[in-house]
């Protein structure tokens, strides 16, 4: 397997700067309908970041000179701060989570909104950059829909980065991403072995053929990146996979208690795809100190999915216009 994963990163692990954007265009040209480029930014609260993130995306990925995404979407999760005002200030069609589907009442999580992303969008390659990061590169979207665009083999593009922890005034370099050390990548390393090359299997940042993502279930929470790519794994095979080396990724950093709520979403989702059943106890657990001592706090995992986008009516209707 060790030899497998090797040969995999030879073939399908690039930097950003293989592909340059005037090969980009030229490949986009060429494919015609499908190199059409749709960017969504799932955002909750993020007034701070969102508006820089789609000026950027529009001054060099957007204007006559580079015209390499064609539609720049923000699902907004019901922010309530301005971050739609700033979104659609700094250029972006923002696009509220319950006014899609609304005969199907929105469950929280960003699974739901990236699921619900496929018809407010209309571009064939689908991009996802979270909406908070800092200091944000453009090379971000223009390096995972680069593959995309030039090898028609290629189905699903994560992003790898450099990951610091940021916190306190202090930096640790490769700090970040902890979740991703201490679940993610155990259970990918002991139950898919051939994911085990995915530097960043937990980034918010990839790309996907409209006609792959469409075909998948998507889990409504944190367990969406984890879930899609085991289920990409599953339907289009690990060679249609691939990765791009991006830099460095500055972004919020949660707490530990967010973390453990976001672990235990992971796990519940790999053990889904483990077994189909169903976990005997979905909630977690955990513990504030206050003036009595610990405090326990149940929380519950995520259990819901949503079914493959094909399979709801109005996507398929829409689809077959």
């Amino acid at each position: 397997m060790l030899d497998e994963v090797a040969r995999w990163l030879q073939r399908r692990s690039w930097s950003a700067d293989r592909r340059p954007i005037s090969a980009l265009l030229a490949a986009k040209r060429s494919a015609g309908p499908s190199g059409t480029v749709s960017v969504v930014l799932p955002a909750l609260n993020e007034q701070a970041t969102v508006g820089a993130i789609v000026e950027t995306i529009r001054r060099e990925l957007m204007s006559d000179a580079v015209p390499l995404v064609d539609e720049l979407v923000v699902m907004d999760s019901g922010s309530t701060d301005r971050t739609a005002a700033i979104a659609e200030a700094a250029g972006a069609t923002v696009v509220h989570r319950d006014s899609v589907l609304p005969r199907l009442p929105a469950l929280p999580g960003k699974g739901e909104v990236l699921w619900r992303s496929l018809l407010a969008t209309s571009g064939e390659i689908v991009a996802f950059v979270d909406s908070d990061l800092r200091d944000f590169d453009a090379r971000f979207v223009s390096g995972i829909v680069g593959p995309l665009l030039t090898d028609p083999g290629v189905q699903l593009v994560k992003a790898m980065y450099d990951r610091p922890l940021e916190t306190g005034g202090t930096v640790v370099p490769a700090g970040g991403g902890r979740v991703t050390e201490l679940v993610a990548r155990p259970l990918l390393n002991m139950h898919w072995p051939q994911l085990a090359g995915f530097v960043q299997p937990l980034g918010g940042e990839y790309a996907a053929r409209r006609s792959l993502l469409e075909q998948l279930p998507f889990p409504v929470g944190y367990g969406v990146e984890i879930g899609m790519l085991i289920d990409s794994l599953n339907t289009v095979g690990l060679d249609a996979l691939a990765q791009v080396d991006v830099g460095v990724r500055h972004h919020r950093h949660q707490d530990s208690q967010a973390l453990g709520r976001m672990a235990a979403t992971i796990y519940r989702t790999a053990q889904l795809r483990l077994a189909r059943g169903h976990l005997v106890r979905p909630v977690l657990t955990q513990f504030d100190r206050d003036e009595d001592g610990f405090t326990p706090r149940v929380h519950d995992v995520a259990t819901e999915e949503r079914p493959p986008m094909l399979t709801v009516p109005e996507y398929a209707k829409r689809k077959a216009a």
